[in-house]
């Protein structure tokens, strides 16, 4: 596909399950374990949201094109705004990496018109509880883009900017699904309850990210997310946050951080406690990445040195198999005990969970 053909989006849920395996290994999870018509609907959300992020960070964008690109697509999902899929895709040209040399991210982007006609195909209900938040989270990438564009990568100042920036990358996802979850008749203590963590749960996820993912974060992306305030603090200067020296000292920032997502992670329970299971919604969809969460904050309190090197901070294959396997077979009161033992040690429990 070359030259304007690229830029008509034709109607193709299949392609778009098919994306979100290449961009996304754990979201890949959620949107397997959905069942329909969640599952697409919560796919497609999440595929115009990996369009603003991969433009956000691409280190070969200047930051004014960046910014600049990141509003244009801001109003072709906008339905209220002028801009169309057509001229996003045009004018993010230049940067799309030529077919057979592009990743999966980059894959989504040069395919955003098809990601937004199959969304636009969505029923209407559907489409104004998702054009909220990611219009949201792209109007605060575009900000934050514009914040340091003199620095060629963010620098993230306080512990509020932090929170701020988590919101935007990830509590507007917890938005989007609780819209998506309550647009229908469900129980308003139980909708309350979920509009009033969807937040935090959002928070706990991008924490847990931010905290893990230093090296490559300021390696791949020239972005530094661990408040400048904290590292100062330890003696740490932000542009030298990976540098051996400053290892024992920058380690103690990301156990910090950690910590600091910790401190959701009692609202994120709610949260999925909360969750009703209509629209083909499931917990194990949701409660795979919280547990998940847990076992890194795990592995990041016992060797939070490990965020600051290629060798990065992860949980085992087996680990993982083992934790979605007991999601998908307990229910919403197992979730605090699940949480309690993965918290302490790796999660081992296949076997006393199979038949």
């Amino acid at each position: 596909m070359s030259g304007r053909e690229c830029y008509r989006g034709d109607v193709d849920e299949a392609w778009c399950h098919e994306a979100v395996q290449g961009v996304s290994r754990t979201f890949a999870l959620t949107v397997d374990v959905l069942e329909e018509p969640m599952s697409t609907h919560i796919c497609l959300g999440y595929l115009l949201c990996r369009v603003a992020d991969t433009v956000e960070d691409a280190g070969h964008l200047p930051p004014e094109e960046q910014a600049a690109l990141l509003r244009t697509y801001r109003d072709a999902v906008d339905p209220d705004a002028d801009a169309t899929i057509e001229e996003f895709r045009a004018d993010v040209d230049a940067y799309v990496p030529a077919e057979g040399e592009r990743n999966d991210d980059w894959e989504v982007v040069a395919r955003s018109p098809t990601v937004l006609a199959t969304f636009a195909a969505l029923p209407e209900d559907v489409q104004s509880a998702v054009v909220g938040p990611v219009v949201e989270m792209v109007d605060g990438m575009a900000a934050f883009v514009e914040r340091y564009s003199n620095e060629g990568g963010l620098r993230i100042g306080d512990a509020e900017e932090l929170e701020e920036y988590c919101h935007y990358a990830a509590g507007t996802v917890g938005e989007l699904v609780t819209n998506l979850l309550t647009r229908t008749d469900v129980d308003q203590d139980r909708a309350r309850r979920m509009q009033g963590t969807a937040e935090e749960f959002g928070q706990l996820l991008q924490l847990t990210n931010v905290s893990k993912d230093v090296y490559d974060d300021y390696v791949d992306e020239n972005n530094v997310y661990l408040p400048n305030e904290w590292l100062e603090a330890e003696g740490v200067p932000q542009e030298e946050v990976v540098e051996p020296e400053h290892r024992g000292a920058a380690a103690r920032v990301v156990q910090r951080t950690a910590d600091h997502a910790r401190g959701f992670l009692d609202d994120a329970q709610t949260y999925l406690e909360s969750m009703p299971l209509v629209h083909g919604n499931t917990l194990e969809a949701w409660s795979v990445p919280f547990l998940l969460a847990v076992g890194t904050l795990r592995e990041l309190g016992a060797r939070p040195e490990d965020a600051l090197t290629e060798r990065g901070v992860k949980i085992s294959r087996e680990e993982v198999f083992a934790v979605t396997h007991a999601a998908s077979t307990t229910g919403r009161e197992a979730l605090a005990d699940l949480r309690e033992t993965i918290s302490r040690e790796p999660y081992e429990g296949v076997e006393q969970h199979a038949d």
